[in-house]
């Protein structure tokens, strides 16, 4: 992974190139795995990604556990913000509709210049009445381009497809945004569907499927996915572009195995025999808006341009994954986007030595047009922070505001709230009407206190200390 830091100016005539990595798994409620690397990609000698999304469907959901992830984060949450926090990404923003999770990390050199983050859910269990189905959605602003993560669980069965795509265009049109501009999911530049969409083959029959499946002819099948059907016909689904399906349909297996569902369907009384046939239920996909015209942060027009694009790089399964009926699916996408404004919000620095010792200083200034509010917030972060209200401790921007000038405001911080260890920090600034980090510092050290410097030397002079030998024990024979 490449290290940690800040990004430089942002020059608005070159296009920035920016990774995403995006995750959809029906985990069946199982417990998250051991290990996740390859899932992430975490190994890979390239450069590493600037963002992940994870979109997960069957998260444990039973009441209890639903009324604990209510007052604390889930287990899936907790395990993700764990493995990505010593990596420098922290969660952006989540939401979770009873089994359905959608999780955006991004690297804290984007931070600043991610704004408008809105988070929305629409249910179509149960005639709308129950969220085990439906759609959960995250949208920002990405350097002034305006961005969607749809993660969806539709019906199922294979008889279901008409509903699927009813239910797919009711969460298109129920999910409203309070923005003028961008109101709706389709006014979004670039939009990435996904999740258990659940679609399968049609006409053929399971020994055909596995037959194909076994000898990666994987083409035969694909004019029969009911998806690529519905591509055809519906005009709503045509603008959505996938990647090919050059890997095995994602479901469904016996747990803990890469073999297809060798178990018989159970029904009310007994078993009938039935297993389902293999299909592409776990899919991702997306939809860049025509993009002809941008206006910069000067009010310069890009014009015959484009500001925008989108690569995918891969599209792959990951079959060692056996916790749950599916397998994971990956897309790698690379992200070409011409940056629309140069300079965070909000810039801030630590003034001077930072210890316990004594109260400290933070300078910060803001751009012109900042929306500022007395509930503004800096708060003090280990740079290993997971995620904004993983703070240390913060200052009030207005109640802690010591100095001010048209440039620059201090506030302060007490030496009581200042870490007696020290070590490494960073600041962030938060705007309570955009709900969001507007303004980032960079990384800097807090020296231990004097109280703390002493106790550690008290330590290490006891761990010094040679321990006396334990007398051996007796043994007349």
């Amino acid at each position: 992974m490449e290290p940690r830091g800040l990004a430089p100016p942002i020059d608005l005539e070159i296009m920035k190139n920016l990774r995403l990595h995006l995750v959809t798994w029906n985990v069946g409620t199982a417990s998250p795995p051991p290990d996740v690397t390859s899932l992430l990609q975490l190994s890979s000698q390239g450069p590493s990604m600037d963002m992940y999304v994870i979109g997960l469907q069957e998260v444990n959901s039973k009441i209890i556990n639903f009324l604990s992830d209510l007052a604390f984060d889930d287990p899936w949450s907790i395990f993700f913000m764990t493995v990505f926090s010593p990596l420098g990404y922290i969660k952006l923003s989540s939401v979770r509709m009873q089994g359905l999770l959608l999780l955006v990390f991004v690297k804290h050199a984007h931070i600043p210049f991610i704004r408008d983050i809105h988070t929305h859910y629409t249910r179509t269990g149960l005639y709308g009445y129950w969220g085990n189905k439906g759609g959960v959605t995250i949208r920002m602003s990405l350097y002034g381009h305006m961005i969607c993560f749809m993660n969806c669980h539709l019906p199922a069965h294979i008889e279901n497809a008409e509903q699927r795509l009813d239910d797919f265009e009711k969460i298109l049109e129920m999910q409203q945004f309070e923005d003028e501009n961008v109101p709706n999911i389709l006014d979004h530049d670039i939009l990435f569907w996904f999740g258990d969409l659940n679609f399968r083959i049609a006409d053929y029959g399971i020994h055909f499927v596995r037959e194909s499946i076994s000898n990666s002819r994987y083409n035969l099948l694909w004019e029969k996915d009911q998806l690529n059907m519905a591509k055809k016909k519906e005009a709503f689904l045509q603008e959505f572009i996938e990647g090919p399906l050059q890997f095995k349909p994602t479901y469904k297996f016996d747990l803990h195995s890469d073999v297809y569902d060798t178990r018989g369907q159970k029904t009310l009384f007994w078993f009938n025999g039935k297993k389902r046939k293999p299909a592409w239920t776990d899919r991702i996909l997306w939809r860049v808006k025509n993009l002809s015209q941008h206006s910069s942060e000067d009010g310069d027009l890009f014009e015959g341009e484009q500001t925008i694009s989108v690569t995918l790089n891969n599209y792959i399964s990951h079959m060692s994954y056996g916790i749950s009926d599916h397998k994971p699916v990956t897309g790698t996408f690379g992200l070409q986007i011409k940056p629309l404004f140069s300079t965070p919000l909000v810039t801030l620095n630590p003034e001077g030595e930072w210890n316990a010792a004594q109260d400290v200083l933070i300078s910060y200034s803001t751009v012109s047009e900042f929306p500022s509010s007395t509930w503004d917030w800096i708060g003090l972060y280990q740079v290993t922070f997971r995620h904004v209200n993983d703070y240390v401790t913060y200052a009030w921007v207005k109640d802690d505001e010591i100095s001010s000038s048209e440039d620059v405001t201090q506030v302060y911080i007490s030496a009581d709230e200042i870490p007696h260890a020290g070590g490494e920090f960073l600041l962030c600034y938060y705007s309570h009407n955009m709900q969001s980090i507007a303004g980032m510092s960079q990384p800097f050290q807090v020296q231990p206190s004097k109280r703390s410097a002493e106790k550690e030397l008290a330590q290490e002079n006891i761990d010094g200390i040679e321990k006396p030998h334990s007398p051996e024990p007796y043994n007349e024979f």
